[in-house]
């Protein structure tokens, strides 16, 4: 039960980093999505368009905490934890 919740909860976090990333993109990009990920990947720029978009992360993880929901907001640590790692992936490639 307590593995479902914290799956849940990581399931969440990753879903809301991609919502962040579409919602930054779609807001404040002049070109379409595909093409601005493929320009910040040509720019080394991709790590900074992940970090804008896990952003988004604050509000189910203080909804979770708000409603009591521990494990599910462990989830969304997790998944924040796990972007911020391929954020240092991504930027340690860019330096080669």
């Amino acid at each position: 039960m307590i593995k479902k919740e914290i799956l849940i909860g990581f399931l969440i976090g990753i879903l809301s980093t991609c919502g962040g990333l579409f919602l930054y993109i779609t807001a404040f990009s002049e070109y379409d999505f595909s093409k601005t990920l493929e320009l910040a990947r040509r720019e080394d720029r991709l790590g900074h368009l992940l970090s804008l978009g896990a952003i988004l992360n604050f509000l189910p993880f203080f909804v979770f905490l708000k409603k009591k929901q521990i494990y599910r907001s462990r989830g969304v640590l997790l998944a924040t934890l796990i972007v911020a790692i391929a954020i240092i992936f991504i930027t340690i490639d860019s330096f080669k």
